[in-house]
């Protein structure tokens, strides 16, 4: 059957797409052939089909990028707070065909985890994964029904850890219930285009595809098909370290009432998130730009946030006929604008072999629903994301308040406002920032903006319990052991 054979996985049409598009190489058929061997084994025909239109894109030359001149503002959307009261005579229906999905893939790295981010405690010794569960268990009590689904999309990084710790949430669903597997793709030479090889760590070879994995993920595991079966049509998706993130009814009532597909959770973008994507409108849809598709030439409009009013929250919502009907017709894969990120195959050792990671961003699917996508601008108490140890100080103290259904959400003075936090490198991983909170996490609650100088140091300065920062503050720790900065309340300038 030779290369293409389905006897590897894949059918024979999608064989025969693979054979009749790309530009034919040996390269190319060498990340296929990987791709293959590896079906069953963190990849489904689904991630592969999807990643070679990817590779295509990358081969024949494109970049990915998302110049100015294509777009135009996204203006005159929807607010949250415009959306009528829910009509509880017919939301219940609703309700029980809706499925909460959690991205659950991240590892942490960044923070200096080797386990699944999910599993970090937030406060009272809970996990995200805990705040998670009972998020749901109590959604399900107050809708009064067991029907809302729930489910877990993890990598190959994060599945055992979760699964081990999710054994004590028998009552909510069985674990092959609620978990879906998220792909691996190769890491490709950016000279040549062949998959890279490295015998040291050949972990190394792969990485994961972005979140916009979503989709293959969900036709591969066979999923969509499952969830249609079973009379659901709406899902919800969501990042599992963002506790603000729970089913909203004005939401579900207002998507399904629309005649739409998709729709994006969007809020207002401030100075703090001037670097981070975007949404624009194109031809008669919605787009999604992230600052690795803007030219350097467009760096300027892509920053300016009177202009590019709104960032993507990663709060989702689709129709999953609608999903199905999309990926149909594209031959069984969501079209989404390539990410090229330049990398080594070893991220921790810059003299190896330069490679292409390909990503995709599941918010990019907005474009493919054209006129059929809508946008709501929401409150941010929907996004309380931890990409940092900053963020994680933040969540832990008393800036934010656990309501009775188990959302994280800021206190009500601080007005929609969470401080700006910067910690520097100096406890950007968990192990010294564990070190620097061990006696508890200060009070902040009064605090606009708090700096730790300089930005890297060997030394740990601890806190005692009791520090209580107001206004703005900027520690500046001198060099040297043993520096603990006393219980006390500071603001301005603060000297260790």
């Amino acid at each position: 059957m030779g290369l293409f054979g389905s006897k590897q996985g894949l059918t024979a049409e999608q064989s025969q797409t693979l054979a009749s598009s790309g530009k034919k190489t040996d390269a190319r058929d060498a990340v296929i052939a990987k791709m293959q061997a590896e079906i069953g084994n963190g990849l489904t025909p689904a991630a592969v089909m999807a990643f070679m239109k990817q590779y295509d894109m990358l081969v024949s030359g494109e970049t990915g990028m998302i110049p100015e001149s294509s777009i135009q503002p996204a203006t005159a959307l929807k607010k949250i707070s415009e959306l009528p009261p829910v009509d509880q005579s017919k939301i219940s229906e609703l309700i029980e065909k809706t499925v909460i999905l959690k991205l659950n893939g991240g590892l942490g790295t960044g923070m200096g985890l080797d386990k699944a981010k999910s599993l970090l405690e937030v406060r009272d010794g809970k996990n995200f994964l805990d705040f998670t569960a009972d998020q749901i268990r109590a959604q399900r009590k107050e809708f009064k029904t067991d029907k809302l689904g729930f489910l877990l999309m993890n990598s190959f990084s994060t599945e055992d850890d979760t699964k081990a710790a999710m054994a004590k949430y028998a009552d909510i669903a069985n674990w092959d219930d609620i978990n879906m597997l998220q792909n691996k793709v190769p890491k490709i030479l950016v000279d040549g285009f062949a998959p890279s090889k490295y015998d040291k760590n050949p972990k190394d070879e792969w990485c994961p595809p972005g979140h916009g994995d979503l989709y293959a993920a969900l036709l591969g595991s066979g999923k969509l098909d499952q969830l249609i079966a079973q009379g659901k049509e709406y899902v919800f998706v969501s990042n599992s370290d963002n506790l603000g993130a729970t089913l909203d009814l004005k939401l579900l009532q207002y998507f399904a009432s629309e005649d739409a597909g998709f729709m994006m959770e969007v809020a207002q973008r401030t100075e703090a998130d001037k670097k981070g994507g975007h949404l624009a409108k194109k031809a008669d849809g919605l787009i999604l730009r992230e600052s690795a598709q803007c030219p350097d030439e467009d760096e300027k409009s892509f920053q300016d946030i009177s202009k590019h009013q709104f960032f993507n929250t990663n709060n989702l919502w689709f129709k999953l006929s609608d999903v199905k009907k999309v990926m149909d017709a594209n031959g069984g894969v969501m079209e989404l604008p390539m990410i090229r990120n330049s990398k080594t195959v070893d991220p921790k050792d810059e003299s190896t072999a330069k490679v292409y990671q390909l990503e995709t961003a599941m918010g990019a699917a907005i474009a493919s629903f054209g006129a059929r996508s809508r946008a709501v601008v929401v409150e941010r108490d929907r996004f309380a994301p931890v990409k940092k140890c900053d963020d994680l100080l933040s969540l832990r103290s008393d800036v934010y308040e656990v309501t009775p259904d188990f959302r994280m959400q800021l206190v009500a003075s601080r007005k929609g406002v969470p401080p700006t936090v910067n910690l520097g490198d100096t406890y950007k991983k968990m192990g010294e920032f564990e070190k620097m909170t061990v006696n508890g996490v200060p009070s902040m609650s009064e605090c606009t903006k708090l700096t730790f100088l300089p930005k890297k140091t060997k030394t740990i300065c601890t806190l005692e319990k009791g520090v209580i920062f107001k206004g703005e503050v900027t520690v500046n720790v001198s060099e040297g052991e043993g520096k603990v900065l006393k219980a006390g309340t500071y603001t301005g300038t603060v000297d260790v």
